[in-house]
């Protein structure tokens, strides 16, 4: 494997775990387990951040003139990582509802 496919994994996979950590977290809260929930959203916040951290990596090497080759899975990994910011920041919405309740 290359090093962007490499790296397009490592977006797949932290954002992934991102995203399923905030779900878990989703789930906590429906239970009325909101030290879970907060838990299981640190687990998202951490690797969301080991998700971006790469792609702020990939932007600072294009912006000093190491472009990247952009292929279908490089594609692929920024739409898990969008997806998975954007379910994240809602799902932590819902659990401030959940709360409020």
């Amino acid at each position: 494997m290359e090093g962007s496919e490499l790296i397009s994994f490592g977006i797949i996979a932290n954002s992934g775990d991102a995203r399923s950590f905030a779900f878990g977290a989703l789930e906590a809260a429906k239970a009325g387990n909101f030290e879970e929930a907060e838990e299981l959203l640190k687990q998202s916040d951490a690797a969301a951040t080991l998700a971006h951290k790469t792609q702020t990596e990939l932007l600072f090497k294009e912006a000093n003139g190491d472009k990247t080759p952009v292929d279908v899975l490089l594609v692929h990994a920024q739409d898990h990582l969008m997806t998975s910011m954007l379910a994240v920041e809602l799902i932590k919405e819902l659990i401030t509802l959940y709360k409020n309740k």
